[in-house]
């Protein structure tokens, strides 16, 4: 089918994009043309770094913050890690009851005094302020919860640090997160790209405290000032800013993200929101639900999962619940048929 400008391969019923992102085709040629050059001997190491550089500019306008503040890695917890051995001995970290473990592991591990507090989503906001910095996803990976931006804002213009998590936001929520301190994301969901890319944005809140600055404690030759003539050289100078905490790029991954990236970020994100959230609402809806503001649906109903993928879609099952999601390739009709699979008892 063909959805906002672009052809996508898949058939209807995918209802999974929390879990995997759909790539429109053209990023899925892209992959397979870097495939087929590292198949026949055509690949060269820095003809990537347009690809990661490129990506690195789209995931920045996603959230609206400049490109010089992003640092690509591979995956989530291991950005957060890079933050988390750096906040000093005794920091209180705040994070939401059931969050998903990239964001709040890296801080449980901690064993030099950092306290990892769990609270109900809805008392967030009130209880920041008491801490030294909170962690959450913008959008909670199980049932799809959109955090208080403006009460975690507040916080942080109280002195609370705020780290966000957008791997379940950026592609379909429209994001200005120029305030927070810290942000975070993986590529292979609502982004669209191959699993292996990820990115973090620092604010220089972050990095112009010397108790908070990042040890680059997975530092490689990527992250060197001059990568590709100190290969070899011990101790070299580290690039100016976040992209001195770059870890070696999954190639592959970076040549989707340099087509899914930018893409989504021209595209009008109210329309995809609007385009997103009206198909999770009018599901919400068809079952007596109350419409949430969210791209994805958590159906806690006895069977519903077993329904569902028999019905010939495709879901997840998190915390006990069906988990329905819905991006740019979805339809009506994969409202219809999710509902109809739900109340055929």
């Amino acid at each position: 089918m063909r959805a906002f400008g672009q052809d996508f391969r898949a058939g209807p019923g995918y209802l999974n994009t929390a879990s995997i992102g759909l790539p429109p085709a053209v990023a899925a040629e892209a992959v397979a043309d870097a495939v087929a050059d590292w198949a026949t001997g055509r690949a060269r190491p820095p003809s990537f770094d347009g690809a990661v550089e490129t990506a690195r500019a789209g995931f920045a306008a996603l959230i609206g913050v400049a490109a010089d503040r992003v640092a690509c890695g591979s995956t989530v917890s291991a950005l957060v890690g890079l933050l988390a051995a750096s906040v000093p001995d005794g920091t209180r970290v705040l994070v939401v009851a059931g969050e998903f473990g990239s964001v709040t592991h890296p801080f449980a591990v901690q064993v030099r005094g950092v306290t990892v507090t769990e609270v109900p989503p809805d008392r967030l906001g009130e209880l920041a302020p008491a801490y030294d910095l909170v962690a959450v996803s913008v959008v909670q990976s199980a049932d799809g919860r959109i955090a208080d931006l403006d009460a975690l804002r507040a916080a942080h213009d109280g002195g609370t640090r705020v780290l966000l998590d957008v791997t379940q936001a950026a592609g379909w929520l429209p994001l200005r997160l120029d305030w927070a301190d810290a942000v975070v994301g993986a590529g292979y969901k609502w982004l669209l790209c191959p699993r292996g890319s990820s990115w973090l944005a620092l604010h220089p809140s972050w990095t112009s405290d010397p108790t908070w600055t990042p040890v680059p404690h997975a530092a490689g030759w990527y992250g060197n000032r001059d990568r590709w003539g100190d290969l070899y050289t011990l101790g070299p100078p580290r690039a100016d800013g976040p992209a001195g905490l770059d870890t070696s790029p999954d190639w592959l991954s970076q040549v989707g993200a340099a087509v899914t990236l930018p893409w989504l970020a021209g595209l009008d994100a109210e329309q995809v929101r609007a385009h997103c959230v009206g198909l999770a609402d009018s599901l919400r809806e068809r079952l007596g639900m109350a419409p949430a503001g969210s791209a994805i649906v958590a159906v806690d109903r006895p069977g519903a999962a077993e329904r569902l993928t028999g019905a010939g879609l495709v879901v997840a099952s998190r915390a006990g619940a069906a988990r329905v999601s819905f991006h740019l390739a979805n339809t009506g009709d994969d409202v219809d048929r999710a509902a109809r699979a739900i109340e055929d008892r």
